[in-house]
């Protein structure tokens, strides 16, 4: 790809055009987020912008646009800990989406094959299913690289100077210097930044991925068979001995040129079936076949467990509306997976977690005589039944709450199967 620095020299002008601008106002409302730091909502920014535009774009225009400092934002770690986002103001995120836009268009066309996080038309499941591909091949021994506190790791002065290489507009080198260096808000005082891309604005992605650019072009020169999603990257080998080989090299390249740290503890050469890759993990079989991880696995369980525990105060109904859009979004994306039967068990466990929930709701032997008889099963086993000594969960799995309550009465309130009927 060929620009003239012509075209390279007026990309503010790109970024204040209406049409770019309206398409960053779309998708800055329809992610819709938290306030930031001044406390504007997204709901609030049109207006803001009706009255204020022709200042803001002057501003921008001349290069004296000043950003504000982000909100610290901590959410926990999927495997524990915390993660520190930065949340820009709204009016921030929308120039930030407005100029992430422009500059998608000049470094996607670039970017590796081998990168799928952050990307128009890409996903984890590609990726995925890339790693995979690499397996059926025969490439059975994973490098599998984790960047040490990538986002807060990342330097300005490289970033800066890798932009520069393709941009000739000072302004929107100064705009984004800005951004990075705009500070954190933490209790009432400025934080500096002088190093990493702030998490939780638009144009961090795209200039995550601009930096690791680097890293794909070197693999591909080496001839590596890889994945890359967002900070995490997997090289698929044929042995142990060439993956420690390729660790060592790697390792020094993204320590020396790129000015990063990999992760030791989770970082490793291993077998892919004994690592995790974006929630999933690989079969030992030739055909690989993607698995659910242990740690996703674990994740679902205990988040079903919190939506079903007794001692919610929401009624039956608001719990199925919660499991409704909890299961969709999660069957989404693990509904990739090939192994059908751990699908199944998850859908059993499940179901016998609200048997369970609703005999405790009945609480008296009396009430669950009636209940279950009133549901067809017989007099015999629901005296049985409710005079059993046995707990809720051994009960949640015993004939008569099965004919009370089948898989039918989970389907007509609602509740996602995991797998297709």
């Amino acid at each position: 790809m060929t620009e003239t620095p012509a075209t390279m020299d007026h990309l503010m002008e790109e970024i204040c055009a209406a049409e770019n601008l309206k398409q960053a106002l779309k998708r800055v409302r329809s992610n819709k987020g938290s306030p930031g730091p001044d406390g504007m909502t997204v709901g609030q920014l049109p207006k803001y912008l009706r009255k204020h535009w022709p200042e803001l774009r002057e501003q921008l225009l001349l290069g004296t646009y000043d950003p504000k400092p982000v909100k610290r934002v901590s959410i926990p770690k999927e495997g524990g800990g915390e993660r520190i986002l930065g949340v820009p103001s709204v009016l921030d995120r929308f120039i930030q989406q407005a100029t992430m836009q422009v500059l998608q268009g000049l470094w996607e066309p670039t970017f590796s094959d081998h990168s799928y996080g952050f990307r128009p038309g890409r996903s984890a499941h590609q990726a995925i299913a890339k790693a995979q591909s690499y397996q059926q091949e025969g490439f059975r021994v994973v490098v599998d690289l984790d960047l040490e506190k990538f986002f807060d790791r990342v330097n300005h002065d490289r970033l800066l100077a890798t932009l520069a290489k393709r941009i000739n507009d000072r302004r929107l080198l100064r705009l984004v210097r800005g951004f990075l260096t705009a500070g954190v808000l933490i209790g009432g005082l400025v934080s500096p930044t002088t190093e990493g891309t702030p998490q939780g604005g638009p144009l961090s992605p795209l200039l995550s991925n601009i930096v690791l650019d680097e890293l794909d072009k070197e693999l591909g020169k080496r001839g590596h068979r890889f994945v890359r999603y967002a900070d995490d990257a997997n090289i698929y080998v044929r042995s142990r001995r060439a993956g420690e080989r390729v660790m060592a090299s790697v390792k020094r390249f993204i320590t020396g040129t790129l000015k990063l740290r990999v992760n030791e503890k989770k970082s490793a050469v291993a077998h892919p079936w004994d690592r995790k890759f974006l929630g999933f993990s690989f079969g030992a079989g030739k055909d690989a076949k993607r698995r659910i991880s242990r740690q996703a696995l674990n994740r679902f369980r205990g988040r079903i467990r919190d939506l079903t525990r007794r001692t919610r105060t929401t009624g039956w109904k608001r719990i199925i509306q919660d499991l409704q859009l909890y299961v969709r979004g999660w069957r989404g994306y693990f509904g990739f997976s090939q192994t059908p039967s751990t699908l199944k068990r998850l859908e059993e466990w499940m179901r016998r977690r609200l048997r369970s929930l609703i005999w405790k709701a009945w609480k008296h032997g009396r009430r669950r005589f009636a209940e279950l008889t009133k549901r067809g099963v017989g007099k015999d086993l629901a005296a049985t039944t409710a005079g059993s000594p046995h707990g809720p969960w051994r009960l949640a799995d015993s004939p008569a709450l099965h004919k009370a309550f089948p898989i039918k009465f989970f389907d007509q309130q609602g509740l996602p199967r995991l797998v297709a009927a």
